[in-house]
């Protein structure tokens, strides 16, 4: 099964990919970490647009999605969840990554980018902060 994780800075993908993983045993790739196969870009987006591929009906894999070019890359078949938080949680779990600081254009590009998935098609949705990560995991997995 091919798990992709899609939603904003700070919503909480990379915590339920660890509960995700956890339970299937599986490999969780980020972003553009698909580029540590192959020198050319374009070979190693190539590769992973395989690997994503073989990943719906063969060995388990999580993609965290926080680009929006990134959904191009995924197969049909492969399970859409957006993740997603209130913007003042967002704001402050970003602040924590900041060092307890959350510059002004850092906080207007967040209030920018809010929302900014929320128009897409997702078999699942998961609210961090409110929605049960345990329980999720358990709906996704049955």
């Amino acid at each position: 099964m091919l798990i992709a994780l899609i939603g904003e800075n700070c919503t909480g993908k990379s915590t339920l990919a660890e509960a995700i993983s956890a339970k299937l045993g599986c490999k969780i790739i980020s972003g553009k970490d698909y580029l540590s196969l192959a020198k050319s870009e374009s070979i190693a987006q190539a590769l992973f647009k395989k690997q994503l591929k073989e990943a719906v009906t063969g060995d388990d894999l999580i993609y965290v999605i926080t680009e929006k070019e990134h959904i191009a890359l995924l197969p049909e078949g492969a399970v859409r969840v957006l993740v997603t938080a209130e913007l003042d949680t967002i704001k402050e779990r970003f602040k924590a990554r900041m060092h307890g600081v959350l510059p002004p254009p850092v906080e207007q590009m967040l209030e920018r980018k809010h929302g900014c998935f929320d128009s897409g098609e997702y078999e699942y949705r998961f609210k961090s902060g409110e929605d049960d990560m345990e329980a999720f995991c358990g709906e996704l997995l049955k």
